[in-house]
């Protein structure tokens, strides 16, 4: 058995932690302006360096702004954000999405997988359905949860290349944390072969080239996630 190395987060993680904590749970609020970097290192016990490129870090994910001559400001993540601020988002208060986000989550994979399923089921290829058809068996031949998850991303991210649009699987890879995350909740609750069974279901509808069936299908699953029988909310 093999064992990752174990390493500590350095000050300019710590730095980034703790302010974008204090912006997700509002204790810095929109529009607020920091304290200068001279103070604001003084006050957190770390060199100006730390907190510069903390800044700077911080200023990507769209959680500050920097308005020269002015000072740094709280940014409205929602307006300036990226993947990277969703990913934030997703491990704030221990990886526990809030509701908010899961909804908007699920609301987004809706629309993104049933263009894919409009696209790909219409000149889909009987080689390219076999091939999907081992991806979402390999979901229930896993030995953790892990390994299932993993599996069906694969299943769903193989769909979403045959769609043969360049920017779709790139888009969809790109909520491979959230999608993880959502999907790990979703085995906590109700077991890795419910997971099989919905994107089993989602294959035959591919196999049998319905695409409104297809369709249907993803808008009452990710529904149910949503507000059915399948809800994935931490309580």
């Amino acid at each position: 058995m093999e064992f990752e190395k174990i390493s500590s987060p350095s000050l300019r993680e710590l730095f980034v932690d703790q302010l974008e904590n204090m912006i997700l749970s509002g204790k810095l609020k929109i529009g607020e302006k920091l304290p200068p970097e001279r103070q604001l290192a003084q006050m957190m016990q770390v060199s100006r360096a730390v907190v510069n490129s903390g800044i700077a870090e911080l200023e990507k994910k769209g959680f500050l702004i920097v308005k020269p001559r002015s000072g740094t400001f709280v940014a409205d993540y929602r307006r300036k954000g990226t993947v990277e601020t969703l990913v934030a988002i997703m491990k704030y208060n221990g990886g526990r999405i809030r509701r908010e986000e899961i909804r908007s989550i699920l609301e987004v994979r809706i629309a993104l997988d049933t263009l894919i399923a409009r696209l790909s089921i219409p000149m889909i290829t009987d080689e390219e359905i076999q091939v999907l058809f081992e991806k979402v068996e390999a979901i229930q031949n896993t030995a953790s949860v892990q390994e299932a998850i993993e599996a069906a991303f694969a299943f769903q991210h193989e769909f979403a290349l045959s769609s043969k649009n360049t920017l779709i699987p790139l888009i969809f890879q790109s909520f491979h944390a959230p999608i993880f995350t959502m999907w790990e909740r979703f085995c906590e609750l109700y077991g890795v072969e419910m997971l099989y069974n919905r994107n089993y279901t989602m294959w035959t509808y591919i196999k049998n080239r319905d695409t409104q069936g297809a369709v249907d299908w993803i808008e009452h699953s990710l529904k149910q996630c949503i507000d059915g029988d399948t809800q994935i909310y931490f309580d």
